[in-house]
């Protein structure tokens, strides 16, 4: 069944509304008629099994059937911060992620990075890439779409750091603890405040990070962690990390 993200705005009382190119998609792409059935968000609080009621030029209405339960994100809060990589790796990276269950992109600017950065380009990339998120989270039956950042700078991630449970710091130099074990007491005390453990995985771009900025991420509270013995790829890296860490949490498997 098709799968719909709208603003708030479009989804009030019993009806339903879509435009724009989710309309096109389901009139022109999924040849959809009155009466057919569909799933409607407005990706905060409510979702709804909706029964199209009129088809126009641009917009579909849709009568609400039933309110359906907002049960379908992660009992953890990820956010992953990617380092501008080459070409459309990060691309690549919101589509998994997102489908991994993700809830928070931040793309930033390290030492290493090789992409140039230009503010002129940036807002049509952060448009695209949030387009990429919507669609992931469609498919995958999400209750939400994860937010997408404009590029941030090194310094500004590191101080997003204080606004997190758990930070940890992918280095291919780290000889010590496993992402298993950094998780193991994060995950076995919830926050004070009731909401869902916040964790920040860093991922650094193709050359890796330096030296310096390992004791830069340590100094402001990130933890350090392998990914195994073998070097990852760095779009692999998020979605490996991201991938343990719903295990580890339950979303997989794992703990009970």
């Amino acid at each position: 069944m098709q799968r719909y993200f709208v603003p708030p705005e479009q989804l009030e009382g019993n009806l339903a509304r879509l435009t724009g190119d989710d309309a096109h998609h389901l009139v022109k792409v999924m040849r959809a008629e009155p009466g057919e059935e569909i799933i409607i968000s407005n990706g905060l609080d409510r979702e709804v099994l909706a029964r199209v009621s009129d088809i126009g030029k641009g917009l579909v209405e849709a009568e609400v059937v039933r309110e359906l339960p907002m049960d379908k994100e992660a009992t953890v809060e990820v956010w992953i911060a990617q380092s501008l990589p080459k070409g459309d790796k990060l691309e690549t990276v919101i589509q998994k992620c997102t489908e991994l269950g993700a809830d928070r992109f931040i793309p930033f600017l390290s030492k290493r990075t090789v992409v140039q950065y230009d503010d002129k380009k940036e807002a049509k990339r952060v448009e695209r890439w949030s387009k990429i998120a919507k669609e992931a989270a469609e498919q995958a039956h999400r209750n939400r779409v994860p937010a997408v950042e404009t590029p941030v700078s090194w310094k500004r991630l590191l101080e997003l750091v204080k606004e997190t449970d758990l930070a940890l710091f992918c280095y291919e130099l780290e000889s010590g603890l496993t992402l298993r074990e950094r998780l193991a007491e994060q995950l076995s005390s919830p926050a004070a405040d009731g909401r869902r453990p916040r964790i920040l995985v860093l991922v650094g771009p193709e050359g890796g990070f330096t030296e310096q900025e390992a004791l830069e991420a340590e100094a402001a509270g990130c933890r350090s962690i392998s990914l195994g013995k073998r070097i990852l790829r760095t779009e692999t890296a998020a979605m490996a990390a991201l991938a343990c860490i719903m295990y580890e949490s339950g979303e997989m498997g794992g703990k009970s």
